[in-house]
């Protein structure tokens, strides 16, 4: 034995005639007379628990001969998901390979030389027995398995742990961890479950909505698909709307295992939540038909977006602009137009406002933020910067940003001089304002390349964007806006911003190029500008058939103004499957957008049937305003949650949200043999990889990760559980003696 914080003799020499000198003083003189033998053993029962804390402290160690290696445990992991019921592992199903390979060759020879212990992982890590495995978990949680085998296993002699698995790795551990391992637990040796040739499969990758577009309110659905195994063999892809087929394509694929991209041009019902399902037609030949669909929820557009136009002057801009607008069923339009001066010197304007807001409009300007953040965007149209005071150009830029509101900034007197230049709201723009040589290209056409100054062109971003897309296909768009007369004029703006895209841009003389339309998200919201001059070119110098000048106008506004939240809003996951944790936030706020973190929110939960249940909502925070709820759905369908808000008597808002559970299957998400995840999960921890032919190794492997040495184990004393009894034992003894003999 020898110490691990060993004293030096001098000290032990006073510490041991200060424990006794104590243990003496103690019972020198006791209260109740006491014979000489029991002073006797009650002082050495105090010298004996004294010593042993000092012995203790000290940190005793005691050398130990060698454990055997069949002391050593092996925690064995079978992943017990869904996807282990594909049939690609020699003809057998994959979790029949594993029981397989379990019974014959792993299970007996690790039990020769080490103590297996088998689990299945699933949405969780729990014993098993190799005669009862079933794939039927929802998900593949590995990461999550290997962190709680380790903190069970702490302490405990380990040689390794071998995982079966096909690498699909589904649960709630980040991949960004995958690859940083544990290097101070036991090695990970890794089995792959499958064929590493792949499998014939169909599969569609994922579908999204596109922000809506033309003045209709028809979205992009953009439908991503791949086909394994079956070469350039096409396949049949169609959309469904809620459960009714509406489009349906032949596809060729480039070659085989290459993406297929689609785009699919629907109108979404705008009072009704509508799902949309793309979908394979399985053929016999294929493996896996879970994932031959994905879907994906449109919510419906609610109320009409509220815009404020503001012009400088009247004109044709304005006017055909305004009537353009007005006309669309998604928007309300309130409108100031400086007319002139007084007698006064002060501006004049026409106000043309709904629903009581025009007594906020006389001055040109709403004065107090709550008026400004009750509209979703607000487009600034030839006004020059100093007819902005700096609170107002602040206090716009923040309803961008902070509010979530949309910007416009158009006309030639917006960015004449210095316009804009060094205020709050140049920030919020899209472009730079102290750049105007063209900082966006500088080029030379040719010839034959050189469009007409002033002349529109969209680039290869706008040709897809939901402002500039006038057609129904990119094509189509292009050369529609190739059609249009020219601008009577362009400013000459900077390059853009870091983050923003040019939807358009016009030739100046001498080569340089310019934007014309930029947008760009700021904050929680949206800007754009547009440099041109009489745009109204569009719809009076064109027939009385092309309405691009309408759908531009309509779209800019409905892509500014769409995403701009309510005071009350609900936040939801994306995707979610049956049995997920899901949390529900709802976040309340004023008027003026400030957090309420005093509000009562009252919520409810409509579930697929119809039938509707109250939401217990919680505080998140005493400031944040914002209130979350659990849910764990139970089946596929559509959900909608209603939440309403309050603060004392004065309501702040309302708000609906839904959410589709069971869009997509992710333990089917390229459901093949995983080797490169498995690979680098085995390396980082110090193991390796093999294949199931070859799952023999792993006992080989084991053997020489166990010390083969034979030296002996160093065991600290002070960490085992008598250590600490004897002293309680010792102090107990003392203290039941000295009851029975009077002393207290």
């Amino acid at each position: 034995m020898h110490f691990a914080s060993p004293l030096p003799w001098w000290l032990v020499a006073i510490v041991a005639a200060g424990i006794g000198g104590v243990a003496f003083f103690s019972y020198r003189r006791p209260l109740v007379p006491l014979a000489a033998a029991q002073r006797g053993v009650l002082v050495a029962l105090r010298v004996l628990a004294l010593g042993a804390v000092v012995f203790f402290l000290c940190r005793p160690i005691v050398l130990m001969p060698p454990a055997s290696a069949g002391d050593a445990v092996v925690p064995v992991l079978v992943d017990v998901s869904r996807s282990m019921r594909v049939g690609d592992a020699d003809g057998q199903t994959r979790i029949a390979r594993v029981t397989g390979l379990l019974a014959v060759e792993l299970l007996p020879a690790l039990s020769l030389k080490f103590t297996p212990e088998l689990y299945g992982v699933g949405e969780a890590l729990v014993p098993a027995t190799a005669d009862r495995l079933s794939a039927d978990a929802r998900q593949t949680d590995l990461m999550g398995a290997l962190a709680a085998v380790r903190e069970r296993y702490r302490g405990r002699r380990v040689a390794g742990i071998v995982v079966l698995s096909d690498g699909g790795d589904t649960g709630r551990q980040s991949t960004a961890d995958e690859g940083r391992g544990d290097q101070e637990g036991p090695p990970v040796f890794t089995v792959g479950i499958g064929s590493p040739d792949g499998l014939r499969d169909r599969e569609i990758l994922g579908v999204t909505a596109g922000d809506p577009r033309l003045d209709q309110a028809s979205v992009d659905l953009h439908v991503s698909a791949i086909s394994h195994g079956f070469g350039r063999a096409p396949f049949q892809l169609r959309v469904v709307a809620n459960g009714q087929p509406i489009d349906s394509r032949r596809v060729v694929p480039a070659a085989d295992s290459s993406p297929v991209d689609e785009v699919f041009t629907v109108s979404p019902d705008p009072l009704n939540a509508t799902v949309y399902t793309a979908e394979i037609a399985p053929t016999d030949d294929e493996r896996i038909v879970e994932n031959n669909a994905r879907s994906v929820l449109v919510n419906p557009a609610g109320r009409k977006r509220r815009v404020l136009a503001i012009g400088g002057a009247p004109g044709f801009e304005h006017s055909f602009m305004s009537r353009a607008l007005a006309h669309d069923p998604g928007l309300e339009i309130d409108s100031v137009v400086r007319k002139g001066k007084n007698a006064d010197g002060q501006d004049t304007f026409l106000v043309q406002a709904g629903g009581g807001r025009a007594s906020a409009l006389t001055s040109g300007f709403p004065v107090r933020r709550e008026a400004l953040y009750a509209y979703d965007a607000l487009v600034i149209a030839n006004v020059e910067g100093d007819f902005f005071t700096r609170a107002q150009l602040a206090m716009t830029a923040d309803f961008v940003a902070e509010r979530g509101g949309g910007l416009l900034v158009l006309g030639g007197r917006s960015f004449a001089q210095r316009g804009l230049l060094g205020t709050p709201l140049e920030e919020a723009l899209p472009v730079e304002l102290n750049d105007r040589r063209g900082g966006l290209v500088r080029a030379s056409f040719g010839p034959d390349d050189l469009a007409p100054r002033n002349k529109l062109m969209v680039t290869v971003d706008g040709e897809n964007h939901p402002v500039m897309r006038v057609g129904p296909s990119p094509q189509e768009t292009r050369k529609l806006w190739a059609a249009l007369p020219p601008l009577a004029a362009s400013a000459p703006l900077g390059g853009p911003r870091p983050g923003a895209t040019v939807l358009a841009v016009t030739a100046a003389p001498g080569g340089a190029v310019y934007p014309v339309v930029a947008v760009q998200r700021y904050g929680r919201g949206r800007s754009m500008v547009f440099a041109g001059e009489a745009s109204w070119r569009w719809r009076m110098m064109v027939s009385s058939t092309d309405r691009t000048y309408e759908y531009f106008w309509r779209q800019a506004a409905r892509w500014l103004a769409g995403p701009a939240p309510e005071p009350v809003v609900i936040t939801v996951p994306e995707s979610s499957e049956p049995e997920d944790a899901i949390e529900v936030e709802v976040d309340a706020s004023d008027s003026a957008f400030a957090p309420v973190p005093d509000a009562t929110v009252d919520a409810t939960l409509t579930v697929p049937g119809g039938d509707t249940r109250p939401l217990t909502l919680r505080r998140a925070a005493d400031t944040s305003g914002r209130f979350t709820a659990a849910l764990r759905p139970t089946q596929a369908g559509l959900y909608r949650v209603h939440a309403e808000a309050r603060r004392g008597a004065t309501a702040l808002g309302t708000a609906d949200r839904w959410f589709y559970v069971g869009s997509g299957d992710r333990e089917f998400a390229d459901p093949r043999l995983n080797e490169g995840f498995l690979g680098r999960l085995a390396l980082a921890s110090g193991g390796r990889y093999v294949r199931a032919a070859e799952a023999s190794q792993v006992v080989s492997w084991l053997q020489s990760a166990v010390p083969q040495n034979g030296a002996f184990e160093r065991r600290d004393l002070w960490h085992e559980p008598w250590a600490f009894a004897s002293v309680l034992v010792l102090l107990s003894a003392e203290w039941t003696l000295r009851r029975r003999w009077g002393l207290r």
